[in-house]
């Protein structure tokens, strides 16, 4: 099976056979997970396989995985894992009896014959493998308020594993390796994805390798060369959007605003913006008539003064209007489910927390209260475990209750 998984396909990495999620890194390239033999798929319900891709999917070892839409799962058919068992064990059976020849006095023509029958029992091996592995299971989201189902796609074709999963997703639109800009822009508007007027590059390959309503990529890089073909539209105000290298707070500009011209995005680090269409087109705009304006002053003649031409009187400079306030405090609160508490939490942690952590000079306070009513009674275990972890947690205050 490893050797077949040499030949990657369309990804740039394979794990083969994981023992627990804590085998898969968390990271933002898309990957092939291929689930051991203890975990086969059917399409009875709650198999194996399922379960096993379910775990790895929402969480590595004790921490919620965040970028969930980078993983697609391979699994072994229920019934064909059989076929494939029977043939490994011949196989091993004559690698054992030609380990101990010497030991089971065998004469030269036996020799042979269990060469022979090791070389047949290793080719039947091989052709089972591809018929036993057949099953891609994928994960599905719609919308970000749908839940998430399970696809399970069969195989079918005699090459590869991992090259005909690549085949069948693309086929089906499930894993993408080009990505074109007018979509990205579809999925800016549709979600949406903007922060406010813009949204950083960096940020926007996190929403790609984290949420699966949106389409799974290879890796960075197509979502970078999107971006440098949206901005280098020359239709960039209908269908792309524009590219600033970042946002003056005090002056109110994007610094390094530019669109409608080559972009070159080399890494997924970048601290650049994608900026709404419409807002760039107001600042160039206004930008564009500020040069105009001063070009508008006559020039001295040779030897003379300069004459300057005063505005009229309507066009006398307003004094400036005053800046709405900006809030200074937010507050909010939650109920999480208890099943899923980790993963919601980090999604608050990313989602609400960082963006308010990141703003200089801010003071942001997290408060986790935990309240479980247990109507018969919590054993003498989960007492002693539930206590020492709040203590090594560092609770201020925990403890449990008669009534």
């Amino acid at each position: 099976l490893r050797k077949d998984l040499e030949r990657k396909g369309d990804f740039a990495r394979i794990h083969p056979m994981p023992t627990t999620g804590a085998d898969v890194p968390d990271d933002l390239d898309a990957r092939l997970v291929v689930l051991g033999v203890d975990h086969p798929y059917s399409k009875e319900g709650n198999s194996a396989g399922e379960l096993a891709a379910r775990a790895i999917l929402e969480s590595r070892g004790n921490a919620p995985r965040l970028y969930r839409n980078t993983l697609v799962f391979l699994a072994a058919d229920k019934t064909r894992l059989q076929d494939l068992d029977e043939a490994a064990r011949k196989y091993l059976a004559w690698e054992s009896i030609l380990s101990e020849k010497v030991q089971l006095n065998l004469t030269p023509y036996q020799v042979t014959q269990a060469e022979t029958q090791k070389t047949a029992a290793d080719g039947t091996v091989t052709a089972r493998l591809p018929e036993t592995y057949q099953w891609l299971l994928v994960p599905v989201q719609g919308t970000p308020q749908a839940p998430i189902t399970w696809e399970a796609l069969r195989l079918s074709g005699t090459d590869a594993l991992a090259v005909r999963v690549s085949r069948k997703l693309r086929s089906d639109e499930l894993y993408l390796t080009t990505f074109a800009s007018t979509r990205l822009r579809m999925e800016l508007e549709r979600i949406p994805l903007w922060r406010g007027d813009h949204v950083a590059v960096k940020q926007l390959i996190e929403d790609f390798a984290r949420y699966i309503y949106l389409p799974r990529l290879r890796d960075s890089s197509v979502v970078l060369n999107a971006i440098s073909d949206g901005v280098n539209l020359l239709t960039w105000r209908q269908d792309g959007f524009a590219f600033a290298d970042c946002f003056d707070e005090v002056k109110g500009r994007y610094q390094g605003l530019r669109a409608g011209q080559m972009v070159t995005l080399a890494d997924a680090h970048v601290p650049g913006l994608v900026v709404k269409p419409e807002v760039a087109v107001r600042q160039l705009d206004i930008e564009r008539l500020a040069v105009a304006t001063a070009g508008t002053h006559e020039r001295p003649a040779w030897g003379g003064a300069a004459t300057l031409t005063s505005p009229p009187g309507d066009a006398v400079a307003k004094e400036p209007q005053p800046v709405a306030a900006r809030p200074k405090r937010f507050h909010g609160m939650v109920v999480l489910d208890a099943a899923r508490g980790g993963r919601d939490a980090s999604r608050i942690a990313d989602e609400v927390i960082s963006h308010l952590v990141g703003l200089v000079g801010t003071r942001v306070t997290v408060t986790i209260e935990v309240e479980a009513e247990i109507p018969g009674g919590a054993p003498d275990h989960v007492v002693r475990t539930v206590t020492e972890n709040s203590r090594t947690l560092k609770f201020t205050s925990q403890g449990f209750e008669q009534e």
